[in-house]
């Protein structure tokens, strides 16, 4: 709080024959663009953010602050630190990706020297007290929010910093290696075991390729840890994660509470996931994650589509993709059509269509009859006709064959 008490009925405080603080509402969104127009061109971090976070979270909480400012000279008082949950919030997330204290410092520091040039444009010396008491109530704000700020990032910092040594961090390592957990977290009776492969972001071809990648998966790490009630125990690079989901009960999880889960997850992040899950007991962890993560292999070896899966959905390619004699045998079935691309695209197109040939011919933008023309080739060159019953199943395992091969080093 200032020294001064705003009471019932008190006049605003006013420069320039301006009421300060109904004029700075108005002027939020023009000088909160211009705010942000200074952030990115005088500190190079700024400049550096994705495209969509400025956009997004940057200017949401830029705008936020300086009708904060308003209120504040409105009500002729400091705002309580419960008051900047929004700040402290905002300052979490910087820290999570990266960005150096002392250039969110500079931005607020920034913002609000901005906004006293506003408020104290055309002053005349009758204004006197009352900028003065402007001015302090900025400085208070001021002093209030770089506290609240710099405390909220140094704590989230602490939290990331110590992560590797955590019980949950610890609880992850020993149950994916299949060794005994220490006791320091405790051990739920079976987990979801998800094996996830995340799409690049658009932002993560631009300069800022870390905070962008880093922002992603923040983002998919909160949407898994509203599946239960306890947190997740997760590992991520930029491209790929393990994610081990406590479960309580022996009932299986709700797959398609599962599949909706992956769906927002990928909406959060800003694209596209693909995921696998098994459920085992903690003994059988490793296991499991091993299966999820040759599932994930698979799924994107065969060109499916993102999302969720089970060994259930793709049961006939996996055995089909197990090391065995016959695997080269029926990728070599095929290799009559490597000199012809477009005969080996047109033949997964139409049978991943369900042999619909108006559907494959949209799919690959000719005319059904250069579908027609292109089949009867491949018949011509291997023996197997996409036309017979008897040739669908051999067709099918040889295009599974030579997909998982040309994915293994």
């Amino acid at each position: 709080m200032t020294g001064h008490k705003a009471g019932e009925g008190a006049e605003p405080l006013r420069i320039a024959g301006r009421p300060v603080a109904a004029d700075l509402r108005a002027l939020a969104p023009e000088l909160s663009r211009r705010v942000l127009a200074r952030l990115l061109e005088e500190l190079p971090v700024y400049a550096a953010l994705p495209g969509e976070e400025v956009a997004g979270d940057i200017a949401a909480i830029v705008q936020h602050s300086v009708r904060m400012f308003a209120d504040a000279i409105e009500a002729r008082r400091v705002p309580e630190d419960a008051e900047l949950a929004e700040q402290r919030q905002s300052a979490q997330r910087r820290a999570e990706e990266g960005v150096p204290l002392d250039a969110i410092l500079a931005a607020y520091q920034l913002g609000i020297a901005m906004v006293w040039s506003q408020v104290s444009a055309g002053v005349r010396p009758a204004d006197h007290a009352d900028l003065r008491e402007v001015l302090e109530l900025l400085l208070g704000l001021q002093r209030r929010i770089l506290c609240a700020v710099s405390e909220s990032y140094l704590a989230a910092r602490r939290v990331i910093d110590s992560e590797e040594h955590n019980g949950r961090h610890a609880l992850m390592a020993a149950l994916l290696a299949g060794a005994e957990p220490d006791g320091t977290a405790q051990v739920a009776p079976r987990y979801a075991v998800l094996t996830l492969a995340l799409q690049r972001h658009p932002d993560e071809d631009a300069a800022a390729t870390g905070v962008a990648a880093r922002r992603k998966v923040r983002r998919v790490r909160e949407v898994l840890d509203t599946f239960g009630d306890q947190p997740c125990l997760t590992a991520f690079r930029s491209d790929r994660g393990t994610a081990l989901m406590p479960l309580d009960d022996a009932a299986p999880p709700d797959h398609d509470r599962l599949r909706a889960l992956i769906a927002d997850a990928a909406a959060a992040a800003g694209a596209e996931v693909t995921a696998a899950v098994a459920v085992a007991d903690a003994a059988e962890v490793p296991a499991a994650a091993a299966r999820t993560a040759e599932i994930v292999d698979l799924v994107g070896a065969t060109g499916r589509p993102p999302g969720l899966y089970r060994l259930a959905d793709v049961l006939l390619d996996y055995q089909l993709s197990r090391p065995s004699p016959a695997l080269p045998a029926l990728a070599a079935r095929l290799e009559a059509l490597a000199p012809k691309p477009e005969l080996l695209v047109t033949l997964e197109t139409y049978l991943g269509l369900g042999r619909d040939r108006r559907a494959a011919a949209a799919a690959l933008h000719v005319h059904p009859n250069t579908i027609d023309y292109r089949l009867r080739r491949v018949s011509e060159l291997t023996g197997l006709s996409a036309h017979r019953a008897e040739d669908l199943g051999e067709l099918h395992a040889s295009l599974v064959a030579r997909q998982v091969l040309r994915e293994r080093p």
